[in-house]
């Protein structure tokens, strides 16, 4: 169990080793639950972002890029030896 201090303002500061916890990078925002018991509930706040975020993630420094066939044959292989 971890034990916060309240400042004067009213803030809570979370350390370090709870923010990895919940997966949250410096300006990242974390969502508050309040529940009915008294208790809160801390949680990552889905990301936003555009559709474009995400072109060339997977590219390769160096190596040449894949057609869509070898992307095919690449994820046919893959499901095919999935685990049960």
């Amino acid at each position: 169990m971890t034990t916060l201090t309240v400042t004067s303002k009213g803030q809570v500061t979370l350390r370090k080793d709870l923010l990895a916890h919940l997966g949250v990078r410096p300006g990242e925002k974390i969502v508050i639950e309040v529940l009915p018991d008294g208790r809160l509930e801390a949680r990552a706040a889905k990301r936003g972002g555009k559709i474009a975020d995400v072109f060339g993630m997977l590219k390769r420094p160096g190596a040449p890029a894949l057609s869509v066939e070898e992307i095919n044959e690449i994820t046919a292989v893959g499901w095919a030896n999935r685990r049960s």
